[in-house]
């Protein structure tokens, strides 16, 4: 397959934005993890992304990822991240499928997934709807502590993940990637885990995300192009 050079110049451009963006907040720009949301997009995509250099990807939806794995299982060191809503019903198969899971959003799931692997158990998020809004999942802000608290012992709690609501600016959501940072700096003292995961920022915020002190970005538009669907 013939190298993509308007998809690496774009990937290249991410990476360098994301490099300054940690060279502003004084941070060490290895600490960052660039997943690429890749919903939507062809295995031809991904794999031209993977030969470009990436290798966290995003997807989400459980069965268009676990096609997309079987049609790319070539590729070595490729790491598969649910970033989409995971229903109890798709547990086991999510478990199985990817290295990272950015929305635990109960514990009744956080007890599915342990069910489906137990050992090695699985890496997860938290996820905050810092926001309120019912058209998104997530766990209320009040309710993470007790959820962390009674899933820890079920599933591997890396940190926490959000997705902000819409707003005219990236300027305008940095209150919520701060408001997640306090939540799980409160939440390891409290817990004794590290949480040392903060899953937030995409295309139109990703920098003030990184600023902020997220540690892994989700980037999809800003790499692929506009989704095909």
């Amino acid at each position: 397959m013939a190298i993509d050079h308007a998809l690496e110049e774009r990937l290249t451009i991410v990476q360098a934005r994301v490099g300054a963006a940690a060279y502003n907040a004084k941070r060490d720009p290895a600490s960052i993890r660039l997943v690429l949301a890749s919903k939507t997009q062809p295995s031809e995509a991904i794999r031209a992304a993977w030969q470009a250099g990436a290798r966290d990807f995003g997807e989400n939806y459980v069965q268009e990822a676990i096609a997309k794995r079987a049609e790319l299982a070539d590729l070595t060191e490729i790491r598969w991240h649910l970033i989409g809503h995971l229903q109890t019903n798709k547990a086991k198969s999510a478990a199985n499928a990817f290295a990272l899971i950015h929305s635990v959003d109960s514990v009744r799931l956080a007890e599915a997934l342990a069910r489906a692997q137990p050992s090695p158990r699985v890496h997860a998020l938290i996820e905050v709807n810092l926001g309120g809004e019912a058209s998104k999942s997530g766990v209320a802000p009040d309710r993470v502590a007790a959820i962390l608290e009674a899933a820890r012992s079920k599933i591997e709690i890396d940190g926490l993940m959000t997705i902000p609501p819409p707003a005219p600016s990236a300027e305008a959501v940095r209150p919520y990637f701060a408001r997640l940072r306090e939540m799980r700096d409160s939440l390891a003292i409290q817990s004794g885990l590290a949480l040392s995961e903060l899953s937030m920022g995409m295309t139109d915020d990703f920098e003030v995300a990184i600023e902020e002190g997220a540690t892994i970005v989700r980037i999809g538009r800003a790499v692929f192009g506009e989704r095909i669907a």
